[in-house]
């Protein structure tokens, strides 16, 4: 297997859905929301096996002082392989003169991954949000 990674946006909404529902995410019943989002976002790289996407990481900033990490997904066929931690790798590296790379670990598999890839969990702080489901 010989992955790409990329920093384009030749990705479809039939690629984003098929990523997205490998890892039972709900943005994958929304593919072609998500192709707008993902397009309008400031960093998106791929990876690629084929012509398959095999892994994704988006991140929205500021411009100057923090980027916010909204999406690292990674088809579980290709999980622990290395494509998380290159893709992540990426987004340091676009954004190491940043004050802030935020992202949100939503258990606790991920804060364990997210702390051996150099993030921190920051104590006293709380995510919240709004869900509009239509």
């Amino acid at each position: 297997m010989n992955i790409t990674y990329k920093d384009t946006r030749d990705f479809t909404a039939q690629n984003l859905q098929a990523l997205f529902r490998s890892v039972n995410w709900l943005s994958a019943d929304y593919p072609d929301r998500l192709k707008k989002a993902l397009d309008h976002c400031e960093t998106v790289f791929t990876a690629w096996d084929g012509g398959t996407l095999a892994g994704l990481i988006n991140a929205i900033d500021d411009s100057e002082l923090t980027a916010y990490v909204h999406y690292l997904c990674v088809s579980p066929a290709y999980q622990g392989q290395g494509i998380g931690r290159e893709l992540l790798r990426k987004i340091k590296e676009k954004y190491k003169s940043y004050l802030y790379i935020i992202l949100i670990a939503e258990n606790d598999s991920l804060i364990k991954y997210y702390r051996q890839n150099e993030f921190e969990c920051i104590s006293g702080r709380h995510v919240f949000m709004i869900q509009n489901f239509s």
